[in-house]
C-alpha cells in the first residue's frame, strides 16, 4: 500500500500512525522516500549485524571502537531477542574480565588521552561498562562480578573534584549512559548529581549557542578553527556521538529531574539543526556546516543522528511531522546505498576527531563503531515502522 502525499499529511497531522507492514511513501528533497516495514528494517539489521560477526570474533578489546559497536548490538538484540547476538557481546565482555583499562591499582588511574592500562578513568575505556550493565540486567543470574569494575571505576571517580572528565564529544556517548544506568541499578543520586556536573562544564566548553551544535573538542571552537569557507566546522561523527547520547540520558533520566529540561533544550536544538544540514542523498556531510570542506557521503554520523531522530519520534520527544521526512531520507541513504548487498556496512569514516579534506570514503570502508550505530538506527527504525 502506498499513502499519498494528501493522506500522509492528513494522517501525520493528526497524530495517527503509520499502519504497520505499509511501504509509506514521503515527500522529500529527491521526490518521494519510502519508508520500510518493521520487517523490512529488521531484515536490514541482521544482515548488517550476521556480516559483521561472520567476519569478526568477539575477541577484541574493550576500547571505544569495538565498544561502540556493542552498544548497537545490544539495541540489535532488544529488538530481536537473538540469543547468539546476546552471547557474542557476553562472549567479548568475557574476554575483557568485564572490564576497561584493567590498572587494579586507583592511584596509578589517569584521564587524560591514553590507550594503556592505566587509563582507567578515561571515557574511551568506559563505554563498554554501558553494555556490561545491560548484560547484568539480561541475564537473570544477577551475576555481581559482571558490574563490579564498573562500579569500582564509577563509584571512584564521582567521588573526586574534577569536573573536565569529557573534554571531548565523543565522551558524552561514551559515558553518560553509563552514568544514567548505573543510577538506574543502584538507586545512587551522586550518578546524576555528577553526570549533571560533567555535562554542565562539557555544554560551556563545546556546545555554540547560535549554531545549535557541538564542537568536538576545544580545539575546534569557532574562531580558533575555521573550516574552508571561513565559518564553524561542525563534525559530523561528533555530533552524532552526542545527539545519541542525549537520547540515551533522556531514556534513563527522571522525568521529575532537574536538569531534564537542560538535555531536552540541547537535544531539540540539535534536532532543529540537524535537520538544516541534511543533504539531498540523505547522509550527513562530514563537516555539517560547509559540505565542500570534505564533500561526499558518510555513514556513522548519519547513522546515530538517525537513531536519535527515531528515539525521539519514538518517545514523544520530537513531532512526527517535522521529522519523518528527515529520517526517510536518511534510512534510504543508510538502507540501500551504507549498506551493501552482503550485508557489509560502507561509507564510514575511519577513526578521527575532524572532517579531513582530500580524504576518500568508499563502499567498502567499514568499522566496528558505523557498524554499531547502524544497528541502533535500524534497531529504532523497527520500532517506528511497528508503531
Amino acid at each position: 500500500m502506498t499513502f499519498t502525499r494528501r493522506r500522509y499529511l492528513k494522517t501525520m497531522l493528526a497524530g495517527v500512525p503509520v499502519l504497520a507492514g505499509c511501504t509509506t511513501m514521503l515527500p522529500g528533497a529527491a521526490g518521494f522516500q519510502p519508508l520500510p516495514t518493521r520487517a523490512q528494517a529488521l531484515d536490514a539489521l541482521a544482515r548488517a549485524n550476521d556480516y559483521w560477526q561472520a567476519h569478526n570474533p568477539p575477541t577484541h578489546w574493550a576500547f571505544w571502537d569495538y565498544a561502540a559497536y556493542h552498544t548497537g548490538n545490544m539495541a540489535a538484540f532488544d529488538v530481536t531477542r537473538r540469543q547468539d547476538w546476546l552471547r557474542y557481546s557476553t562472549a567479548w565482555a568475557e574476554h575483557n574480565l568485564w572490564m576497561g583499562a584493567k590498572e587494579p591499582d586507583q592511584r596509578k588511574w589517569k584521564y587524560s588521552y591514553g590507550e594503556t592500562d592505566e587509563y582507567v578513568l578515561f571515557g574511551d575505556w568506559q563505554i563498554c561498562f554501558q553494555t556490561y550493565i545491560d548484560l547484568y540486567r539480561t541475564d537473570g543470574s544477577r551475576d555481581p562480578g559482571k558490574i563490579a569494575r564498573a562500579l569500582e571505576v564509577m563509584r571512584h571517580q564521582v567521588e573526586t573534584p574534577n569536573l573536565d572528565y569529557w573534554w571531548w564529544a565523543d565522551g558524552l556517548y561514551m559515558v553518560m549512559p553509563v552514568m544514567t544506568k548505573l543510577y538506574r541499578l543502584t538507586g545512587e543520586r551522586r550518578y546524576l548529581d555528577k553526570l549533571v556536573d560533567y555535562f554542565t562544564w562539557a555544554d560551556k566548553l563545546i556546545f555554540d549557542q547560535q549554531a545549535g551544535l557541538y564542537y568536538r573538542d576545544g580545539r575546534y571552537v569557532y574562531p580558533k578553527h575555521k573550516s574552508a569557507n571561513g565559518g564553524k566546522d561542525f563534525w559530523s561523527r561528533g555530533d552524532g556521538w552526542v545527539f545519541a547520547g542525549l537520547a540515551k540520558v533522556l531514556a534513563d533520566l527522571p522525568h521529575d529531574h532537574a536538569s531534564r529540561p537542560l538535555f531536552l533544550d540541547r537535544y531539540r536544538r540539535m534536532a532543529a539543526a540537524l535537520k538544516k544540514a541534511q543533504q539531498e542523498e540523505g547522509y550527513w556531510a562530514r563537516s555539517l556546516l560547509d559540505p565542500g570542506f570534505a564533500p561526499g557521503r558518510e555513514t556513522s554520523g548519519t547513522a546515530f543522528f538517525t537513531y536519535g531522530y527515531l528515539w525521539g519520534m519514538n518517545h514523544g520527544l520530537l513531532d512526527k511531522a517535522e521529522y519523518t521526512p528527515v529520517v526517510a531520507r536518511s534510512w534510504r541513504y543508510l538502507s540501500t546505498i551504507a549498506l551493501q548487498a552482503d550485508g557489509k556496512v560502507g561509507y564510514v569514516q575511519p577513526i578521527g576527531d575532524r572532517a579531513i579534506p582530500g580524504q576518500h570514503i568508499g563502499r567498502d570502508a567499514t568499522t566496528p563503531f558505523g557498524v554499531g550505530a547502524f544497528l541502533l538506527a535500524a534497531a529504532e527504525m523497527s520500532r517506528f515502522a511497528a508503531a
